[in-house]
């Protein structure tokens, strides 16, 4: 009876584990962008923008590049060793980051810091998406995505971290965290597998072959469904905004409203985080509920999220002062949360289970690239506000694309 109850409660104590690894995950790449001031004053490269927007993408540019490939293992090895290495790794970067005294340190670091992290989302989704199947995908995909918006809010407070601790003691200490924590998902975390039961293999084998099909046949499996180009398009052409506001937001809002970097990072960001959490537990059982009367349920609940982004963005761009921004960051965090926690479930209608790290890899590299661009060109262009409103219109193209393109036939693919 007890391990009955344990295999009913399970699903979700991964989903409680993981939450915990995304926010470290964002924390630990979040900080960077609000700690820039007070990382500048020791490193003086990083007081120019245009490096600090080098330092910033050399991190999504690797992230981009090694995507498909951290998928592609994640379908074929443990996913629990994947992130539990994964997540040790890019924790002892972040504990290294706070022993740097040149630009040129800090910027292999954060190159590194791609590599591991990148492993981490397609193993985590893919191994979310396995334990909940039906009713409760898109509700437990986007409670783990909430530990991605905390970390993005905690990691707003980085200058004030900085204020009281030094921004060195800062990484030091949440990179001694994530190792420990590393430590302790090694005895809490089990590896699930839809196949293994059919083929009557062993769940929790570090290094086990899980698909005989190549890397290059499966991504010649994946692209050959056209389905997946659209999703690709969509995913890539949001994560322009996505990426500006993780990244530039703060600088932005520091130029519209008074106290500077310590207010506008908090606002930035906190804003942001707590309307995606709202998103996310409306979107989630929404879209739930919406896909067994519907199968478009998913995608129509993920498009009401991608409507409420784009006047957000422009607002964003536009407006002065404190109200618009906390505004704007609590519209497009509503509709983020919508948008983000359907990702996942959308492509599981459309890719089998077999294949979807390595699909949720490639979206992550097109993804990722696109604002490795927008952040490297944001960097550049004087107009920041004026940059964030035109984003708007590339959400709205996303949308319409969208709406008339995808159809899914089965809410799981097989």
């Amino acid at each position: 009876m007890a391990s009955e109850k344990m295999q009913k409660i399970y699903p979700w104590i991964v989903v409680g584990l993981l939450s915990i690894v995304a926010f470290l995950n964002y924390l630990d790449r979040q900080m960077l962008s609000t700690m820039q001031t007070a990382i500048g004053a020791d490193i003086t490269e990083l007081q120019q923008a245009q490096n600090f927007g080098r330092l910033m993408a050399i991190f999504l540019w690797v992230y981009a590049i090694v995507s498909p490939f951290a998928g592609s293992i994640a379908d074929r090895l443990s996913r629990k060793w994947l992130i539990v290495g994964s997540l040790a790794v890019w924790s002892l970067v972040t504990l290294l980051m706070g022993h740097c005294n040149t630009f040129s340190q800090m910027y292999w670091l954060r190159g590194l810091m791609g590599v591991s992290e990148a492993l981490y989302i397609p193993s985590s989704l893919s191994l979310i998406a396995d334990y909940h199947a039906g009713k409760s995908r898109s509700l437990a995909v986007g409670l783990h995505m909430t530990g991605l918006y905390l970390g993005q809010a905690v990691g707003g407070f980085g200058a004030i971290f900085a204020s009281a601790l030094s921004w060195r003691m800062t990484f030091q200490w949440f990179g001694i965290i994530g190792v420990l924590y590393a430590a302790v998902l090694v005895f809490f975390l089990k590896e699930k597998r839809q196949e293994t039961a059919a083929h009557g293999a062993k769940d929790d084998i570090p290094g086990a072959d899980r698909d005989s099909v190549s890397i290059l046949k499966s991504f010649g499996l994946i692209f050959s469904n056209i389905a997946f180009w659209v999703i690709l398009f969509f995913f890539a052409s949001t994560s322009l905004p996505g990426w500006a506001t993780k990244n530039w937001l703060p600088t932005l809002f520091a130029q519209h409203i008074d106290g500077g970097m310590s207010v506008a990072g908090p606002v930035a960001t906190i804003t942001i985080a707590l309307a995606s959490f709202i998103g996310v537990m409306v979107g989630g059982p929404l879209s739930d509920r919406w896909v067994k009367k519907n199968l478009r349920g998913r995608i129509y609940t993920s498009a009401i999220g991608l409507s409420m982004m784009i006047p957000a963005l422009v607002l964003m761009g536009l407006g002065k002062g404190l109200v618009p921004a906390v505004a704007s960051g609590l519209i497009f965090g509503l509709g983020y949360g919508m948008f983000d926690t359907n990702n996942m479930p959308i492509l599981c209608q459309f890719v089998p289970s077999r294949l979807r790290a390595t699909a949720y890899g490639f979206m992550n590299m097109v993804g990722v690239a696109m604002g490795a661009l927008c952040t490297t060109l944001l960097g550049k262009i004087p107009n920041l506000g004026l940059s964030f409103a035109i984003l708007g219109g590339v959400t709205a193209l996303a949308l319409i694309l969208q709406l008339t393109i995808l159809r899914p036939t089965t809410d799981d693919m097989q």
